[in-house]
């Protein structure tokens, strides 16, 4: 199931695998990849068989950002503009889905590509991996998402350090300070991926759902604010049909099968 030319897009048991595809440039950004990346999410979106998407990058790289070489041959190119267009809707597209993404991070994620990271749920990284905020090193400030994310991961110092000097995270350094779920062996990594999709595509996938609303929410929210959300976000859950199967299984003391319906 692949019809792309920058990105691979494979659909099997309920989980969707998107490969970011230009290995040669470390799976860099063009305009070209960005719309497809979009265009991705959104099948991902629709499509009520999905329960859980995985993203990676094909070869040795995650995602090493913006092809500056490409951007390069554009004279006058609005930077503002390129975001609104190509990246905020990415970024978007990743948080307000409803259903668990998983970062597969198997290589070097810098610039947009370690925002791309960060706006994943669940982060299983290789060894190898890197994650480094590289704007400041071209003379620019953190962007697809990476002001929110970061101070959200970390405290506010540690922010500060990564985005002003542009230092480089190894993944059980990240792991460490809470931006990495876990770390594995380079050869480990899709077997252990394997265990984390057999969680979440057997899961309450609407429940799922619901919880990343709930989180995203409370980043600017006060408690009394997210005591009424949660109470709005209950009742939804409360009708849906996996609920009715949870309650079912426990009184009938069985593992309950989740349909994410």
């Amino acid at each position: 199931m692949n019809d792309f030319k920058f990105l691979n897009f494979e659909l099997a048991d309920g989980a969707a695998t998107i490969t970011l595809n230009r290995p040669d440039v470390y799976n860099a950004l063009n305009d070209e990849l960005t719309f497809e990346l979009q265009d991705v999410l959104k099948i991902c979106t629709r499509d009520e068989s999905i329960r859980v998407v995985v993203l990676t990058g094909e070869g040795k790289a995650f995602c090493s950002g913006q092809d500056l070489k490409a951007s390069s041959i554009e004279e006058n190119r609005s930077f503002s503009d390129s975001l609104h267009k190509r990246y905020n809707p990415i970024i978007r597209g990743l948080r307000n889905m409803a259903k668990p993404v998983i970062c597969r991070l198997n290589g070097v994620a810098a610039g947009a590509g370690c925002s791309l990271a960060l706006a994943c749920d669940y982060i299983i990284a290789s060894e190898a991996a890197v994650l480094i905020e590289v704007f400041i090193n071209i003379g620019l400030v953190p962007d697809s998402g990476s002001s929110y994310f970061l101070p959200q991961l970390v405290s506010y110092t540690k922010a500060f350090e990564l985005a002003s000097m542009g230092s480089k995270l190894t993944a059980t350094e990240a792991e460490k300070i809470g931006i990495v779920n876990k770390v594995v062996p380079h050869e480990k990594l899709d077997e252990e991926l394997i265990v984390i999709l057999d969680y979440y595509k057997r899961a309450p996938t609407k429940a799922i759902g619901l919880i990343k609303k709930m989180l995203n929410k409370s980043y600017t929210s006060t408690l009394e604010e997210m005591l009424e959300y949660e109470a709005y976000c209950q009742d939804i859950a409360s009708r849906t049909d996996d609920y009715k199967e949870g309650v079912t299984a426990f009184l009938e003391k069985r593992k309950p099968v989740f349909k994410g319906q």
